[in-house]
């Protein structure tokens, strides 16, 4: 979620431009027949908070007229052939109202009077290991929550991934303070020019040093890559799921950060940016967590180990990418363009360091070196080789024990700058999740208008308390705000 630079969307968007005329009848991606394999038959759930009541009429409106039903991926049916390949064929009819299921009445909740961010968070935490979506229709929905202001879009993985249902999803979106114009969505960005510039001066033995720890940081993390989707695994933790355990019942809650605090927290550090105060914060809310459900039971320094979902397109205004993805570019056409990497992090007592900031030095540490491997790449290249080779089974059942050897899985999406108004109703809050993978503690950032919501998913016999999470990892960012502020008034 790093927003460092923005590129200001000017659409005239047609993102079904990327596809042939007779893509519909082409077989699913790798990736797309991953995520439809029943060990993973993953949903991805955008809910959408509204400030005015919704108006459904509008709702139907925007849709009948909107990129979304023009666009190939939504008005087709999945089908397999004698073969048991995935195809996707063109709908004969769309029928919208199938796709929108209208709930009058409020979601069930303890609360009184009724908390709507808890009813929301019910209602998308009974999604997660519901009935999937049903194959006779294309694959999405619209849930309208009607008691809450909330739409909640129920949409397959294999339908794209988050950088191109964010676009599709902008497209039909205005700024809430300009209804003429179209969001701004911000991309944090580092130019060739810039780099070529930094590395001009140096001497050719740094040259050679660099290269050289860039080809030992790939044969490490790919090596270690192979090893997690065969037998090493973390140690067992009070988070820690495991196969099967996509199926228990789950609870949901929200963690709330200011994209401003986060940029002052990324200043204390040379170099470092908003993902590596995402990790900072994810090690030291995690480590609180533990030390309240186990005091003094962990060893210091236990590694816990994420998988993290990576975008590989080239990070672009979304003009730029969508008109690439008009034109069919290598690599940036509609689908699913992303990797997997392993993301360790480690458990320290709160009073070991005494420096808040000690945790964003390490995970920047960590990521930097990260960023000279191309595991994510390795990892998507893997799914492309072995699904024609060895089939949908064993390429799902490798996918799978990564995750079984990982303690969570975490993804973060970056959406608009400023506030805007979809179908005429402006928008107070963009979160998603999906359904359940075998952790039991999932994470999906979106940053939309100056905030970051965190939406915490957990197996709630495993984790009853996510709540509490969430607090934990709220309460890392202000105490690393804290430090941030103490340590620029000293240097004044």
């Amino acid at each position: 979620t790093n927003t460092d630079n923005s590129s200001t969307i000017s659409l005239s968007l047609s993102l079904m431009g990327s596809f042939d005329d007779d893509c519909a009848e082409q077989p699913l991606s790798p990736t797309g027949r991953l995520y439809l394999h029943p060990k993973w038959n993953l949903i991805v759930h955008c809910a959408i908070g509204f400030k005015n009541p919704i108006d459904i009429d509008a709702i139907k409106y925007r849709l009948k007229n909107s990129l979304l039903l023009s666009h190939p991926r939504f008005s087709s049916l999945v089908v397999r052939d004698s073969h048991g390949v995935e195809h996707w064929q063109k709908a004969t009819h769309i029928d919208l109202d199938r796709h929108i299921i209208i709930l009058h009445n409020p979601v069930s909740t303890a609360s009184q009077p009724v908390d709507h961010d808890t009813a929301v968070n019910d209602y998308l935490a009974d999604l997660s290991i519901g009935p999937g979506l049903s194959t006779d229709k294309p694959l999405w929905e619209v849930h309208l929550l009607m008691a809450h202001n909330c739409c909640v879009f129920r949409l397959h993985h294999a339908l794209g991934d988050g950088v191109s249902l964010m676009s599709l999803f902008l497209a039909d979106c205005r700024r809430a303070n300009n209804e003429e114009k179209l969001p701004t969505l911000a991309y944090g960005k580092t130019k060739s020019k810039n780099r070529v510039d930094s590395s001009s001066g140096k001497g050719w033995w740094v040259l050679l040093i660099g290269f050289l720890s860039m080809v030992w940081f790939n044969l490490v993390f790919v090596v270690e890559f192979v090893m997690r989707s065969l037998w090493v695994c973390d140690s067992k933790t009070e988070i820690s799921g495991g196969d099967g355990v996509e199926l228990w019942p789950r609870k949901l809650a929200t963690a709330r950060f200011r994209l401003q605090d986060m940029k002052l927290v990324k200043k204390a550090v040379p170099d470092a940016t908003i993902n590596d105060v995402l990790f900072g914060v994810l090690s030291s809310g995690l480590s609180r967590y533990l030390e309240h459900r186990t005091p003094n039971a962990l060893p210091e320094g236990l590694q816990i180990t994420g998988l993290a979902m990576v975008n590989l397109r080239e990070q672009l205004g979304l003009q730029e990418l969508s008109d690439r993805m008009k034109s069919n570019s290598p690599g940036l056409s509609w689908g699913n363009k992303i990797g997997m990497i392993l993301l360790p992090i480690y458990y320290h007592k709160s009073n070991s360091p005494d420096d808040p900031l000690a945790y964003l030095k390490r995970a920047k540490v960590m990521i930097d070196r990260r960023k000279q491997s191309l595991q994510a790449y390795f990892s998507y290249k893997t799914i492309l080789s072995t699904m024609p080779y060895l089939g949908a089974k064993v390429t799902a059942w490798l996918n799978n024990n990564i995750i079984c050897n990982t303690s969570f899985t975490i993804s973060n999406i970056i959406g608009p700058e400023e506030e805007i108004t979809a179908a005429g109703n402006t928008v107070t809050y963009l979160r998603v999740n999906s359904t359940t993978l075998p952790h039991a503690l999932t994470m999906h950032l979106v940053s939309y208008a100056g905030r970051v919501d965190m939406q915490i998913s957990v197996a709630k016999d495993i984790i009853p308390d996510p709540a509490f999470l969430a607090n934990c990892f709220e309460e890392a960012l202000l105490d690393m705000k804290e430090a941030a502020s103490r340590n620029a008034t000293i240097s004044i």
